[in-house]
């Protein structure tokens, strides 16, 4: 009988030692998380720094303002943030613009259009700005070889009465699937939250991707080397499937923040953003 109950715990053991290498994230540590709410904080988050102070400010299907949902624009994807300037990505059903709500330093805000091109998806999963704030990255949804790219509006495209034009794209050297949201650790490095369900492109469901870029942003077409860094954690008292969402780089302190959102009835319970620093 003893013998039996130290086998079961020698199992247990080695099954939860299992779970944590298979969801370990390559060079980050997995620091602490914190409940994410699923009404407001269920979409991404963006670290807002500026000289009246710092902020961490999450989206969510809570957060959509009423009059850009009665106009059509219905889901808001992971925000961005650098030189104080913040941005929200918003789509709709229908094949119409992808809306851009952006935050001066001053705090005033301003909606930008960008019409979709002939070959271009509706989804508008996250908005990613580059470090000097020249350059704005957007997301699709699905199995993608590119990112796309747009002047930075407000800072480097400050007429709202215009098209935000498409710029470039980032030419990825290997497909990513279902990302949810992007962030720069610098101006040649991001990482990416992917929410893919199959496993397929790198052998993880739910990878934290990383794209290092052949160079800065610079309006021209770009390769990103596209690496996987492991599966995020999928930690939850529900089964089921799991929603990684979008991400946030906080350069004060090198923290990543994760979002990740459970199984069914435990998306109001026990939903998480989880914190990493490098190792």
């Amino acid at each position: 009988m003893r013998r039996t109950g130290i086998v079961l715990a020698a199992v247990i053991l080695l099954a939860t030692l299992s779970s944590s290498l298979a969801q370990a994230v390559t060079g980050w540590t997995e620091v602490g998380s914190d409940h994410a709410r699923a009404l407001d904080e269920s979409q991404g988050m963006a670290t807002i720094v500026r000289p009246s102070g710092t902020t961490i400010r999450y989206t969510g299907v809570g957060t959509i303002p009423f009059d850009l949902l009665t106009q059509g624009w219905n889901h808001v994807g992971d925000p961005g943030s650098a030189q104080g300037w913040y941005v929200e990505p918003y789509q709709r059903d229908d094949r119409g613009a992808k809306l851009f709500r952006v935050q001066a330093p001053d705090g005033t805000w301003t909606n930008y259009k960008h019409a979709l091109e002939s070959w271009e998806a509706n989804n508008n999963s996250f908005a990613a700005v580059s470090p000097d704030a020249r350059w704005m990255v957007a997301g699709e949804w699905g199995t993608m070889d590119r990112l796309l790219v747009h002047p930075m509006p407000g800072a480097a495209f400050p007429d709202a009465s215009k098209n935000l034009p498409y710029a470039s794209a980032i030419r990825l050297d290997h497909a990513v699937r279902d990302v949810q949201g992007c962030d720069f650790l610098t101006a040649t490095r991001l990482l990416c939250a992917s929410d893919d369900p199959e496993g397929s492109l790198f052998g993880t469901t739910k990878p934290l991707l990383q794209v290092d870029l052949a160079g800065p942003l610079s309006g021209s077409d770009v390769t990103g080397h596209v690496t996987s860094l492991g599966q995020l954690p999928l930690q939850s008292g529900c089964s089921g499937s799991f929603e990684v969402e979008g991400l946030d780089f906080d350069e004060r302190d090198n923290t990543l923040r994760v979002l990740v959102m459970s199984p069914g009835f435990c998306v109001l319970t026990d939903s998480k953003t989880y914190r990493f620093r490098q190792s």
